[in-house]
């Protein structure tokens, strides 16, 4: 019986430099084939999706992905793994939405059914579906538009709701917002165009099946019996897309562990052990922790695992272990959040890049680990806490990106939406 593959840190972090796009030489300014190399980019906090492409891109520009997300089309927001927008190709975001938003989307659909029914409708399931189709007709009549519009055009959806009764977050909400919600849930509706500036997190909505020619999903992947449209999926589609979507992750994120791609996809246990036996995910030792690579990743075939399906754009197809470099990536990166168990990349001495949540703080990268955390001062200086101070050369470098990026931002002044811990106390220069 073979021994089992032994792939170290070091070589892990060598592949990553590749696949992520963190080396000069295999930047990219085209955001579609860049969001596919990460599989989605993190668009919880939207400052996230440009510094993660200006942390990527050759000559990274603001106009070049909004071209792609609001008149090409090539990728689409929407809400998807562990309940968090991300911004994604189409082809990409369906295989996500069939693994776990349509789970919330009938999950959501009995919440928002007992809250209506709480709040004094009769028949609160005929209600929502109504309420549903008056949306849809308006939007694709009329085109995008923001929630408080809707609400206004639809007067039956100012109805109120109320919201945590018996706690000290109660409140009261008008029922346009879950509508709206589940809608988005069930992929019949997308977020498109922001309210404000590219920083704000407010957008107008669109129908799906106007913004994308046909929708995000296809014919067979929901399940309509007869019952409530509710937005569940064919296990047939479910379990297709789990497989792909594994099979995705090893080629980008891995080698990994079963529990990096359970907690990164935010599926069960019992979901992510059944896609990687459906992929034949082969095992591999990391550093004594049990992981995972694809079948055919070019480590099990003598190579360094570093080509394995190589950046598209310019620049070079393999990475050696040892060639240096830098980055300076935004709070919620694919990088930093790409797996559960960080040890490999995340010194203990950077655990303070991390909230108790386990969302990631904008991050210092150097050679593969994080070794600092940045923010904006409000006069829009950028300052840096070292957890692990790198040589001066290489602090030198760091400063240089930093202040590219500062060049890049200008005036904008921005907050990040799920400060680290070290960003409570004040970052040295």
């Amino acid at each position: 019986m073979a021994a089992t593959l032994r792939i170290t840190a070091a070589q892990r972090r060598a592949r990553l430099a590749t696949r992520h796009r963190l080396l000069p030489g295999t930047r990219t300014d085209d955001v579609a084939v860049l969001a596919d190399d990460l599989l989605a980019l993190h668009s919880t906090d939207p400052v996230s999706v440009y510094l993660s492409a200006w942390a990527r891109g050759a000559q990274p520009s603001r106009d070049t992905l909004e071209q792609a997300l609001y008149v090409d089309r090539t990728l689409v927001r929407h809400h998807v793994m562990r309940r968090t927008l991300w911004v994604a190709t189409p082809p990409m975001m369906r295989r996500m939405h069939l693994t776990t938003t349509a789970r919330y989307a009938a999950a959501q659909h009995t919440r928002v059914i007992g809250m209506l029914t709480e709040g004094g409708i009769d028949d609160a399931a005929t209600w929502l579906e109504a309420a549903k189709r008056d949306v849809l007709a308006l939007l694709r009549s009329e085109g995008p538009m923001t929630a408080r519009a809707v609400g206004l055009r639809i007067p039956a959806l100012a109805h109120p709701l109320r919201l945590a009764v018996g706690t000290k977050y109660e409140g009261t909400q008008n029922a346009h917002s879950r509508v709206l919600l589940q809608l988005g849930f069930e992929a019949a509706l997308v977020r498109t165009q922001p309210t404000g500036t590219w920083i704000n997190g407010q957008y107008t909505w669109a129908a799906m099946d106007a913004w994308l020619p046909g929708g995000l999903l296809r014919d067979g992947d929901l399940l309509r019996d007869g019952g409530p449209d509710d937005g569940s999926v064919s296990p047939d589609a479910e379990r297709k897309a789990a497989r792909e979507l594994a099979e995705l992750w090893l080629q980008r994120f891995g080698p990994g562990t079963t529990t990096d791609l359970q907690w990164w996809a935010g599926w069960t246990a019992t979901m992510t052990k059944r896609a990687l036996v459906d992929i034949g995910a082969v095992p591999v030792d990391l550093d004594g922790l049990p992981g995972w690579v694809s079948a055919d990743d070019p480590v099990l075939f003598g190579g360094t695992g570093s080509d394995r399906h190589p950046p598209q754009g310019n620049g070079p197809e393999g990475h050696e272990p040892g060639q240096p470099w830098v980055a300076v990536l935004p709070g919620l990166d694919p990088t930093v959040m790409g797996w559960k168990q960080r040890d490999w990349y995340l010194p203990t001495s950077a655990v303070a890049a991390f909230d108790s949540n386990g969302n990631a703080g904008p991050t210092i990268w150097v050679d593969g680990q994080v070794v600092g955390g940045w923010l904006q001062t409000k006069d829009g200086d950028l300052r840096v806490q070292w957890f692990s101070p790198p040589a001066a050369d290489r602090r030198r470098q760091v400063q240089a990106r930093l202040d590219e990026l500062q060049d890049w931002l200008g005036p904008t002044r921005f907050a990040v939406r799920f400060p680290a811990p070290f960003a409570r106390q004040q970052p040295s220069a």
